[in-house]
């Protein structure tokens, strides 16, 4: 743990303190920060207090009384719930701001991990509770050097897959042999595992209306076939199997026939314009060394579809943070899901994802943005025109 680190953030905040709650291992967010270790589910409720200055505190359970045992303060055990209220409050002290893991409104769920009857528990002492998300940034969205390496060597792996899966594509179609949604992404999957890369799931493969539907995943169950006519988009994500590896996550579409349709181009276009002009503002904002936040990015993207008329079929976010989760917990680009407010802070990633999503297609345009110290840059290749197939 980086108590030293914390606790300086602590105080730049003006934050009395940083409050972690857990029960059942609800909070993972928790574990990592602190750096407690192993997979032990504890059942009954901990307490742990970094205050701004001084000795952190503990409240355990008598029953789990080293469940917090390799972390540095005070410790403080309860075994009735009237005990554990009366040495919470004290273990809160003079105590006014507190930084939990909860957002106003749940405006932002990544955080919002401390149940609300815990958030009562903690006024009812007298003390206000405000976000950690920023706290949470800072010692969990940010990358190391190494990390950042890590991410450029998978974005050059998966950027080879990507391309050899076109060509598969390319390949079955103008040969006239059948081939699914679902046989593609099969086929990705096993050319991620040669070449050392992992992923949760994914990717995706979708084709015409499929595509439309931005979360949408094949299966042996549920698979379109691809044919000539056809528009194919290929949502694929995956970090290196390597200790604290980050994710790379791209998203490519392309058309099944030497014409292109007119309305796909156009819709294309825009799709990639509206990727173009968002990083170019971020990379602009950040040399300038100005501040930039999650929401102001979105609306970038947001405004170049709405105006030009396609702002109803673009309903996500514009982007999300990129961790050692494929979706991280920094700051996202939003301001249609959520108002997020956060400030995008340095050594952290995030995508930018515009997407077009008509009842009979869907195109998505996606990259990586790395945010350094007044210098930003797209990590990978990008796609300018749709891919021929």
């Amino acid at each position: 743990m980086r108590l030293e680190d914390i606790q300086n953030a602590l105080q730049a905040s003006e934050i009395d303190g940083w409050l972690f709650f857990d029960h059942h291992r609800r909070d993972p967010l928790a574990y990592r920060i602190l750096g407690i270790a192993g997979d032990r589910i504890p059942t009954r409720r901990w307490y742990y207090l970094i205050p701004a200055t001084g000795q952190p505190r503990k409240l355990v359970h008598r029953i789990e009384n080293d469940v917090l045992e390799e972390l540095p303060g005070d410790h403080e055990e309860y075994s009735s719930w009237e005990e554990q209220q009366r040495r919470l409050a004290a273990l809160l002290g003079q105590t006014r701001r507190v930084a939990m893991q909860y957002s106003r409104n749940c405006s932002i769920p990544y955080i919002s991990l401390v149940d609300a009857g815990t958030v009562e528990l903690v006024r009812s002492c007298g003390v206000e509770v405000i976000s950690s998300a920023d706290l949470v940034q800072l010692f969990e969205a940010r990358w190391t050097s190494q990390q950042l390496e890590l991410h450029l060597e998978a974005g050059r792996r998966v950027d080879r897959v990507r391309a050899e899966a076109f060509s598969f594509l390319r390949d079955r179609v103008r040969a006239g042999m059948p081939v699914t949604e679902y046989e593609v992404q099969q086929w990705i999957r096993e050319r991620f595992s040669a070449l050392g890369l992992v992923a949760d799931h994914g990717p995706i493969v979708a084709v015409n209306q499929n595509a439309s539907n931005p979360h949408y995943e094949p299966s042996r169950d549920r698979t379109a076939h691809i044919q000539r006519g056809d528009v194919v988009l290929i949502d694929m994500w995956a970090k290196l199997a390597a200790p604290a590896a980050v994710y790379y996550d791209i998203t490519w579409t392309g058309f099944c026939g030497d014409q292109i349709p007119e309305r796909v181009q156009k819709i294309f276009a825009i799709v990639r314009d509206a990727r173009r002009r968002t990083c170019e503002f971020v990379i602009r904002q950040i040399s300038s060394r100005a501040e930039l936040f999650g929401y102001q990015v979105d609306d970038v993207c947001r405004n170049f579809i709405e105006d030009h008329g396609y702002g109803r079929f673009f309903f996500h976010r514009t982007g999300h943070s990129i961790g050692t989760d494929v979706h991280g917990t920094g700051a996202n680009m939003d301001n249609l899901e959520a108002h997020d407010d956060r400030r995008i802070i340095p050594q952290t990633c995030f995508s930018v994802e515009p997407g077009i999503y008509l009842p009979e297609f869907g195109i998505r345009s996606e990259v990586n943005v790395y945010a350094g110290d007044g210098v930003a840059l797209v990590t990978g290749e990008q796609q300018d025109e749709l891919v021929q197939i």
